[in-house]
C-alpha cells in the first residue's frame, strides 16, 4: 500500500519537530550523519493516549544519547510516523522507511495489534525491531527471528490483581476484555489463572471494540455476585467509561482492576479512581538505574509525569543502543546475537529474552489509586504500601 504526497505532508510537520534537537545537536558534534531510526506512533486515533506517551520516550532517549556523544561516534535521529492507530498504515510506513526513507534501523510502533502487523515487513527486510509495548505471547510464536520484548508478557498483566484477590480469601472473579489481540490474550490469561488458583470465575465476557455501554457486562456482576472484577482493554478511555457506569448503576466489588493504569483515568474520574487496582509494567518510584534523571527530563521537557508507555519506549531505545555499541556495528545479524544474549537493566526493567526473543525477565507491577495518586502494591518486594481493601460501596463513599 503505497503512501499518497497527501498523507506524507500531513506528518511532515511533525517528523520536522521530532528531528529538530537532533538535527541541532548533531551540528558539530559529529562529521558523519547521524544513525537514522525509523518507527512509527500512534499520534491520532484509539491509541494515541499511549502513543504520544511513547514518541516522548524514544525523543527524550535520542537527546540523552546524542548529549552523551552519540553511539558509534554519531548521533542519533528518530524518523517518527504518525500511523493513526491502523495497522494498514502501520504496515504502508514501514514499507517505505526501509524502502525509501533509507534508515538504518527501525524500533517498534505501539502495542500488539500494530506491532503483528508490521513484524511480517521489519522481518521481510531481515531488521532487528525492538517492540516497546507489545505484550502478546502468540507473536513470538510464529518462528520469527528478528523480533525482541520488552514488556511483560500480556497473559500476566492481570496477575497482580488475581494474587492479590486469592491471598485476601475472595473466590469470584469476573473477566472482562475488548475484542482486540492484546486484551483478549491478557483476559484469557487472567481466566486461566483464576482457575489455577481454584477460585470460580463467575463470568468471561468479550465485547466489541468501541462498545460505550456496558450496562448487560455490569448486571452480570451484580446476578453472578462477583467480589473482583479484571478488565483488559487497548483502549483506555473503556476503563473510565465502565467505572463511572459502575457508580452510575451503583455497581459494587470488593476489587475493580484493569490491564493498564495512566494519569488520564484519574484526571477523568477525581476521586472516583479511588481504590481502584491497575497493572503498570514500570513506576518512577523503582529503584532502577537513571530513572531519577528520566523522570525529571521527562517532565521538564513535556511538562507532564512519565506513563510505562513513555518509559518502555525510553528503555527499549536504550536497550538498541547498548546493542549497536556491543555489536560495534548496524549489521542485523549482529546486533540479533547481541540482543539474544544480552542480559540488562534500563530505567524501565530488567531486560533478557529466550531464544525466540521473548521477554523472561520483567514480571511488571500492580498499583493501587490510593489519595489521587498510583502506589505500587504488588509485588511484595517493590510494594509501597499495603493495599486498601477492600473497596468499599459508592454509598459508604459518599457518606
Amino acid at each position: 500500500m503505497p503512501v499518497s504526497m497527501t498523507r506524507f505532508n500531513q506528518f511532515l510537520s511533525t517528523m520536522i519537530i521530532l528531528l529538530l534537537p537532533a538535527m541541532l545537536s548533531s551540528c558539530g558534534t559529529h562529521s558523519e550523519r547521524p544513525i537514522l531510526i525509523g518507527a512509527t506512533m500512534s499520534q491520532t486515533g484509539a491509541l494515541a493516549t499511549q502513543g504520544i506517551a511513547a514518541i516522548n520516550g524514544y525523543v527524550l532517549c535520542q537527546n540523552h544519547i546524542n548529549e552523551s556523544g552519540g553511539v558509534l561516534g554519531r548521533d542519533v535521529e528518530f524518523l517518527i510516523y504518525d500511523d493513526q492507530s491502523n495497522s494498514e498504515t502501520a504496515i504502508a510506513l514501514y514499507e517505505k522507511m526501509i524502502t525509501e526513507d533509507g534508515v538504518d534501523a527501525i524500533m517498534g510502533p505501539y502495542g500488539s495489534t500494530l506491532t503483528e502487523a508490521v513484524a511480517p515487513v521489519t522481518e521481510r527486510h531481515r531488521m532487528v525491531h525492538i517492540s516497546p509495548l507489545a505484550a502478546t505471547t502468540s507473536i513470538w510464536e510464529q518462528g520469527r527471528e528478528y523480533l525482541f520484548m520488552v514488556l511483560p508478557p500480556a497473559e500476566l498483566f492481570l496477575a497482580g490483581l488475581i494474587e492479590m484477590a486469592y491471598d485476601n480469601g475472595l473466590d469470584r472473579v469476573g473477566i472482562i476484555q475488548q475484542d482486540a489481540l492484546f486484551p483478549r490474550a491478557a483476559g484469557n490469561g487472567a481466566a486461566e489463572l483464576v482457575l489455577e488458583k481454584g477460585l470460580t470465575l463467575t463470568f468471561h465476557e468479550t465485547y466489541p471494540t468501541g462498545t460505550e455501554d456496558f450496562s448487560q457486562i455490569l448486571n452480570l456482576i451484580t446476578e453472578t455476585n462477583t467480589q473482583v472484577v479484571g478488565m483488559a482493554a487497548s483502549a483506555l478511555d473503556d476503563f473510565i467509561t465502565v467505572a463511572q457506569q459502575m457508580k452510575e448503576h451503583d455497581v459494587n466489588v470488593q476489587m475493580f482492576g484493569t490491564s493498564g493504569a495512566v494519569a488520564q483515568f484519574v484526571n477523568a474520574l477525581g476521586e472516583d479512581a479511588e481504590y481502584v487496582y491497575g497493572l503498570s509494567a514500570w513506576e518512577p518510584g523503582l529503584p532502577n538505574p537513571g530513572i531519577d534523571r528520566f523522570v525529571e527530563d521527562y517532565e521538564s521537557a513535556f511538562n507532564t509525569s512519565p506513563s510505562f508507555h513513555a518509559a518502555g519506549a525510553y528503555g527499549s531505545c536504550r536497550i538498541f543502543m547498548e546493542a549497536i555499541e556491543t555489536a560495534g556495528s548496524l549489521n542485523s545479524e549482529e546486533l540479533r546475537e547481541v540482543l539474544l544474549n544480552l542480559e540488562t537493566q534500563t530505567i524501565f526493567s530488567n531486560y533478557a529474552v529466550d531464544e525466540r526473543g521473548y521477554q523472561v525477565a520483567n514480571s511488571g507491577l500492580f498499583i493501587q489509586w490510593q489519595d489521587g495518586k498510583k502506589v505500587i502494591v504488588w509485588p511484595d518486594d517493590v510494594a509501597e504500601a499495603e493495599p486498601r481493601f477492600p473497596t468499599p460501596t459508592w454509598s459508604e463513599r459518599e457518606n
